[in-house]
C-alpha cells in the first residue's frame, strides 16, 4: 500500500495500516495471489465490507513485499470507501459547478 501511495496511487490507507479499515482494497493478479501469506481473520472480516469483493482481495496494507513477489501485479476494484478519491471528484464537480 505504502508503494502504491508512494506513486501516487489513489490508495487512501486510511488507517494507515493498522488494519482497521478497508480502502486500500486491491485484486492481487495471477499467480502472485497464491504466494501470499494467507490472510489473518481480522483482515477477512475487513474484506467483507469492502465493495466489489473478488476471489482474489487482499488489504494492500497486509502485503508484505519479498523477492518471489516481484512483478506483482494488482488492481483497484471499479468502486471504493476511498475518502480521498471521493473528495477529489466532489471538488472538481463544485469547481465545474462554479463555472
Amino acid at each position: 500500500m505504502m508503494l502504491a501511495q508512494n506513486h501516487d496511487v489513489d490508495i487512501e490507507g486510511a488507517c494507515e495500516a493498522s488494519l482497521a479499515c478497508c480502502t486500500c482494497h486491491v485484486y492481487v493478479e495471477d499467480p502472485y495471489f497464491e504466494r501470499l501469506d494467507e490472510a489473518d481473520m481480522k483482515e477477512e472480516d475487513l474484506l467483507d465490507m469492502a465493495p466489489f469483493l473478488a476471489e482474489n482481495s487482499r488489504l494492500s496494507c497486509q502485503i508484505v513485499l519479498r523477492k518471489d513477489l516481484d512483478g506483482m501485479q494488482v488492481r483497484l476494484p471499479v468502486g471504493t470507501r476511498n475518502m480521498r478519491v471521493d473528495t477529489k471528484g466532489q471538488q472538481a464537480q463544485q469547481e465545474a459547478d462554479e463555472r
